[in-house]
């Protein structure tokens, strides 16, 4: 096989761009489906740019099947027994797996390995699920999906359709990986960013922004995005890191915060209500407001690597290592009136 072709292989049947097993084809009269559709073609085109991806391949290693045991309405997605395998697709099941580390987001079981993941994503669902009432026959978008763990979660509740929007490709080839064995119809994966919602103009019903509008140069403009993607009485779910305070401001660090890049505008709990308001959106109520636990975010053997105790400063863990007040966490509802 040619190197252009190595990743090829496990890619191509998810952007085969074949209606007759598209999804959103159904929806075709209701999206921009000719945007989408060239957003993934550009994805496609860009494939071999991806760092890892002549290593693609691995996923292919075990054939897809429908598993007899799929369990996603407990804190463990579980997916799959040991006993479907053969020994060499055991033995390749490990491979895969520790090709994908770290797992940040989780936890799984996958045909009965435990995968604990640095992310207790499960802690994060429970606040969530008691706050938005019914999912049921809902029309969902979560962004930012990492491994799919929380659509996952969303299709226990028996939604019409959940589309986790996440541009990294090597965590749209994890969920693919798993849903090729779990085969949950409700739920599917474009590996796009949000900014691709403009495509899905008064569609959903509910929208997950999950630790996502901090990472954004631009929150306001997520949150356009986000407000006219909802249908009229459409709710936003949103997970913010933040800071203490009671005044309406913003906290803009340098090039790290608590060791990650990326991170851009950390608003007190005022700012983002006032942000939030600004895009449009009414009903607007915090849900939880506590500070960032390493009882929920901390290192695993499926993810050695620096957590969040590592980025707190050592005697204080108010501040963060570069002297910044230590993250919390707002959960926020809010309606699209």
């Amino acid at each position: 096989m040619k190197k252009e072709e190595l990743g090829t292989s496990f890619c191509n049947h998810l952007l085969s761009l074949d209606t007759l097993n598209d999804y959103l084809f159904y929806y075709r009269k209701a999206v921009n489906y000719d945007r989408i559709n060239f957003e993934r073609l550009a994805v496609k085109r860009n494939l071999g740019l991806q760092p890892f991806f002549n290593s693609l391949n691995i996923f292919h290693k075990i054939k897809p099947f429908k598993s007899n045991h799929i369990l996603i309405d407990s804190s463990v997605v579980e997916i799959g027994k040991k006993d479907e395998l053969n020994d060499s697709e055991l033995i390749d099941l490990q491979y895969i797996l520790r090709f994908i580390k770290p797992w940040k987001k989780g936890p799984f079981t996958l045909f009965d390995t435990p995968l604990d993941s640095e992310w207790r994503s499960d802690l994060k669902w429970q606040r969530i699920e008691k706050s938005i009432g019914s999912l049921s026959g809902k029309r969902i978008a979560d962004i930012g999906s990492n491994n799919g763990y929380f659509l996952f979660r969303m299709a226990a509740s028996c939604p019409e359709l959940v589309i986790g929007f996440e541009p990294v490709i090597k965590h749209w080839c994890t969920f693919s990986f798993l849903q090729s064995f779990a085969q949950v119809p409700s739920i599917h994966f474009e590996p796009l960013g949000v900014e691709s919602l403009v495509a899905f103009d008064n569609f959903f019903h509910t929208v997950f922004c999950l630790g996502i509008l901090y990472h954004h140069p631009d929150p306001h403009k997520i949150l356009t995005i986000i407000y006219k993607s909802l249908q009229k009485r459409g709710k936003v779910i949103i997970d913010c890191q933040g800071i203490e305070g009671e005044e309406s401001s913003c906290f803009f660090p340098g090039k790290r915060y608590a060791g990650a890049k990326g991170v851009w505008y950390l608003p007190t709990l005022p700012a983002l209500f006032h942000w939030l308001s600004r895009a449009g959106f009414k009903k607007i109520e915090c849900f939880y407001n506590e500070k960032l636990s390493s009882d929920e975010q901390r290192p695993s053997v499926w993810a050695p690597i620096k957590s969040l105790n590592d980025f707190l400063l050592s005697g204080n863990d108010s501040l963060t290592v570069e002297g910044y007040l230590a993250p919390r966490r707002f959960y926020v509802l809010a309606e699209k009136v």
